[in-house]
């Protein structure tokens, strides 16, 4: 009874405000941007063919060193870039791409995979009368509904919980909701709605119940990040934009122009990183589009022009997917420092995140633990005492950058803008910086339109409104049942495979191996626990990917999903790329070894790992010690006070089971802290202390030996897979 009078007391508070505000949400200026329609206006209005193939990056190299001039040469391969490229490529402009690093290696594949309006940023607008605000909400709601019709494979619409503690919050937090619907308008993707406790609690059951009043359910959109940008990238390239990674600018090129004799951009001379091989490539136009490298690319230009950027770092971690339902997520408006964090499904993991403080800008940006354990915390505060929040369940983590910037054309050059920013400089580069994920598309028109004008190009209005991406076009959500039965493919490795490329999934299904077996028939898993295979690897390459970071990070997600599955799949994911790539030893040598350290430091490996010690402290009971000890033992039977391979295989072989060497080695080195080939009886001492405290989880060595004593009396089989705990 008292929940149902809160809602209508909800309201009738929100009801005058609504109206309002209904004015400015001008209903009658909405773009119909919807289904068949948009598409058929989209390929209408671009009259440049698109090719059926990309071309190979030594192709595109090829045509880099050989065009006389382009009209447009964009630096930068993230989101934004790509985006520019593609609609600048559509509107019949000769385009160039160059990325120093790999497609989306940077902010954009490191995002909270959301695409959003933003819920806090409507908030400050309303509170503050912002109309910029306000204005920059209805754009990126435009802009949500565009990306989720343009790239469904790779997107879809994601209920988002608001879970309610005081009363008096139901009626202001769903106001606030209802007013994001209606500034979405026609493009809402479904209604917002009230919980009552028990349905919440239904939907969300490790929600934290105690003071619990009810729920508020709204709807944004989620993406594969990475992949959607490599999506943008390889559909400007269809289109005939000469995009190219591994091809870093060295500096930028100037001519003089004779009637005013002012300095004016030309080009830039650049280096393919792969092959060291420098060439110059000359365009009218140079558009930075470099993210937190904005200022970087800007001082190539004038080396006194002050910065722009504000860096500001954000981290997420990734837990195993008990942690949340299959498709509800999770918002905590106010967090104990003020900032919002999100706690979301997605490819079958939970992401947490994000924090946002102050950093400098790197290529190579590392998660911290004081940033992991405050989202931990964060979480806490919101689950259900019954569901244990361990920090050994991070499977993951990863930091990124954001390129919050300052206006220079504003007044107040101190504040810093949460929209983007187009500016010229004197010598007519282009530079884009600030903005979000979802806005991408407007950022790349905006600043093509400013680079038409500036430079005087020959170019129409843009197309890429309900433009299809690589893989949208022949999509449909059954597509994977055609897979499995065509091919005969697991059904979560079809669906996979359908979310991931889209209609393009034929071709990786195509080159799967045959696994031998009665079933599946094809496609070889590169770890056991998660749907990719091998043929994706061989698919990679031709999508550009050069290293084994690329693989294991951007064309696959196994490094942000977890980076323990990732390591295992690297040895397998070189060979293959070695074969395709033709590295000698030494490269594949090399590549693991880069590789592995990319997993150490910036996809938070080192802070997992950093979870046990050699200077770990064993806090457990005398009896837990005792009784630790006689397991222990039971391996070290010479009572060396250490436990090898050959202990371990030992005691293996007399209840008859057996374990792959090489297996037992990665078993074994999880523990061995000093990396001396054998695990000492301190070391096993803090595992177990570490497993108790919830600093470790998923162990393969304390699940081995624990089953091996209870074998010994019942001679069963030992499990050896790697859990889906963490470290």
């Amino acid at each position: 009874m008292a929940f149902q009078k809160a809602v209508k007391g909800t309201a009738l508070i929100g009801g005058g405000a609504i109206a309002t505000v209904f004015g400015l949400s001008q209903f009658s200026q909405y773009r119909n941007k919807h289904g068949a329609f948009v598409h058929v206006q989209a390929a209408e209005a671009v009259t440049v063919p698109i090719k059926n193939h990309f071309p190979t990056r030594e192709q595109q190299i090829l045509a880099l060193q050989t065009t006389g001039e382009f009209d447009v040469l964009v630096i930068g391969g993230g989101a934004t870039g790509c985006g520019c490229a593609l609609d600048a490529v559509t509107r019949g402009l000769k385009t160039a791409l160059l990325e120093r690093d790999d497609f989306s290696s940077g902010t954009s594949s490191r995002s909270t995979k959301l695409i959003h309006g933003g819920v806090r940023y409507l908030q400050k607008a309303i509170m503050k009368l912002d109309f910029e605000q306000y204005k920059m909400v209805k754009e990126a709601l435009e802009e949500r509904a565009n990306l989720l019709e343009i790239a469904p494979h790779l997107s879809a619409p994601l209920p988002i919980m608001l879970p309610v503690y005081k009363w008096w919050q139901l009626p202001y937090y769903w106001f606030g909701i209802k007013l994001y619907d209606l500034v979405a308008g026609s493009q809402c993707l479904k209604s917002s709605y009230v919980l009552s406790k028990s349905r919440a609690l239904e939907l969300f059951p490790m929600l934290r119940k105690d003071e619990l009043v009810g729920a508020i359910v709204y709807y944004d959109g989620q993406h594969n990040d990475a992949r959607m940008n490599l999506a943008i990238a390889l559909t400007a390239a269809r289109y005939g934009a000469a995009t190219a990674n591994y091809t870093e600018v060295l500096r930028l090129l100037k001519t003089t122009e004779a009637a005013s004799g002012k300095e004016r951009v030309c080009g830039v001379r650049c280096r393919d990183v792969l092959t060291g091989q420098e060439f110059d490539v000359k365009a009218k136009c140079v558009i930075n589009a470099t993210g937190p490298f904005t200022d970087s690319v800007r001082k190539m230009d004038d080396q006194e022009v002050p910065n722009i950027c504000q860096p500001s770092a954000g981290v997420h971690i990734v837990m195993p997917g008990y942690y949340s339902p299959d498709n509800m997520g999770l918002l905590d408006p106010a967090t104990s420092d003020g900032r919002v964090i999100f706690f979301l499904p997605w490819e079958k993991m939970t992401i947490a995140g994000t924090t946002d403080s102050p950093t400098d800008v790197t290529s190579h940006p590392i998660p911290t633990e004081e940033d992991i354990n405050f989202i931990l915390n964060e979480v806490r505060n919101y689950l259900s005492v019954d569901v244990e929040v361990r920090r050994g369940d991070v499977l993951a983590a990863w930091s990124g950058i954001r390129p919050l910037v300052t206006d220079p054309n504003s007044k107040d050059t101190q504040s810093i803008s949460r929209n983007h920013v187009v500016t010229i400089s004197d010598s007519g580069l282009v530079t884009i910086a600030g903005g979000k994920w979802t806005t991408y598309r407007a950022m790349a028109q905006d600043t093509i339109d400013a680079a038409v004008q500036a430079h005087d190009l020959k170019a129409g209005s843009s197309k890429t409104i309900g433009l299809q991406l690589q893989g949208a076009e022949d999509w449909s959500p059954t597509l994977y049942i055609r897979l499995v039965q065509d091919y005969g493919l697991e059904s979560e490795v079809a669906q996979h495979l359908a979310s991931t490329y889209g209609d393009k999934a034929y071709e990786v299904a195509k080159i799967a191996q045959v696994t031998g077996k009665r079933w599946p028939i094809v496609g070889k898993r590169l770890v056991s626990e998660f749907p990719y295979i091998e043929a994706e690897v061989v698919y990679g390459v031709k999508e550009y990917a050069r290293t084994a970071v690329d693989m294991i990070s951007r064309r696959t997600r196994l490094a942000f999903l977890n980076v323990q599955a990732a390591e295992e799949a690297l040895p397998r994911i070189v060979d293959i790329m070695g074969k395709e790539l033709n590295w000698s030893e030494q490269k594949k040598k090399e590549e693991l070894e880069a590789a592995k350290k990319f997993l150490y430091y910036e996809m938070g490996y080192k802070v997992k790992s950093d979870q046990l010690t050699d200077s770990s402290e064993i806090s457990l009971l005398p009896s837990d010690i005792e009784r630790y000890k006689k397991r222990f033992h039971m391996f070290d039977k010479d009572k060396k006070g250490f436990i090898t391979i050959l202990d371990v295989q030992r005691v293996l072989e007399s209840i008859s089971v057996q374990i792959a060497e090489n297996t037992l080695h990665e078993i074994l080195n999880e523990v061995d802290l000093n990396k001396n080939g054998q695990v000492e009886l301190n070391e096993f001492l803090q595992l177990m202390s570490a497993i108790q405290k919830g600093h470790v989880s998923g162990s393969r060595l304390a699940v081995l030996m624990k089953t091996a004593e209870e074998n010994l009396r019942q001679r069963g089989v030992i499990p050896v897979d790697r859990s889906g705990g963490g470290l």
